[in-house]
C-alpha cells in the first residue's frame, strides 16, 4: 500500500506541473544567508549529495552548542519533524527522528550516531531507519573573531521511489530553510549570557 501511495504521490505531482515547478526552484534566487554557497547534486551512485559554506555569526563553542541541541533539531528545519528519542551513550548520542517530506509519503525515520570526533568535526552516521545512506559532517574553524568559518557535507539516499534529482531539488529548498534558520539561532545565541 506504501509503494502505491508513494507512486500514486509521484505521478501526480508531475502530472500538475511539479517538474516544472522543480525546474524552477533549482534556477530560483536562494534563500541561503548572506556569503553562504550551496551545492547539491545527485551522487553517481545513489542518492543526494551536498556542499555547504557559511560564515557563521558567533564562536565555535556556541555553534556547537546549538548543533548538538538535539531536541531543538525540529525548529531548524522547514518539514515537519518528530525528536522521539536522544539517548547519550559514551561518546556518541543516538538519535532518532521522524520526517515529513513534501514529496514523500508518511514519515521517514532516521535513526543516527552523532559525535565530535578528534579533529574537531561533528558528525551523523546512519544506523537505521527509512534511508539507505546517511552521513553529515560539520566541520568548524575560526577565521574572524567571533565568528565560525563552517563547512557541511551530507550524503543522503532516502528508501523511497522518488528519483534522486527530485530529492535534490527538495533537499536544496529545505537545506537553504535550515541554514537561515541556523544562522538566526545562533545570532540569537551569541547575544545571550
Amino acid at each position: 500500500m506504501h509503494v502505491w501511495k508513494g507512486m500514486v504521490a509521484l505521478a501526480a505531482w508531475v502530472a500538475v506541473g511539479g517538474l516544472a515547478v522543480g525546474l524552477s526552484l533549482a534556477k530560483a534566487e536562494s534563500g541561503l544567508p548572506a556569503g553562504a554557497t550551496l551545492d547539491v547534486e545527485t551522487d553517481p551512485d545513489g542518492g543526494v549529495r551536498a556542499h555547504a559554506v557559511l560564515d557563521l555569526p558567533a564562536t565555535i563553542p556556541i555553534v556547537e552548542r546549538v548543533l548538538t541541541d538535539y531536541a531543538s533539531w525540529p525548529q531548524l528545519f522547514e518539514s515537519r519533524m518528530r525528536m522521539t528519542r536522544i539517548e547519550p551513550v559514551g561518546d556518541r548520542v543516538i538519535t532518532e527522528l521522524f520526517v515529513a517530506h513534501p514529496i514523500l509519503p508518511g514519515e521517514s525515520r532516521l535513526l543516527s550516531e552523532n559525535r565530535r570526533q578528534a579533529d574537531g568535526r561533528l558528525t551523523t552516521t546512519l544506523l537505521g531507519g527509512d534511508f539507505k545512506k546517511y552521513a553529515r559532517a560539520w566541520h568548524l574553524s575560526m577565521r574572524n573573531p567571533g565568528r565560525t568559518h563552517a563547512e557541511f557535507d551530507l550524503l543522503m539516499q532516502a528508501d523511497t521511489l522518488a528519483p534522486d534529482w527530485m530529492v535534490a531539488i527538495a533537499l536544496r529548498k529545505e537545506l537553504e530553510t535550515h541554514f537561515s534558520r541556523l544562522v538566526a539561532r545562533i545570532a540569537k545565541e551569541s547575544t545571550q549570557p
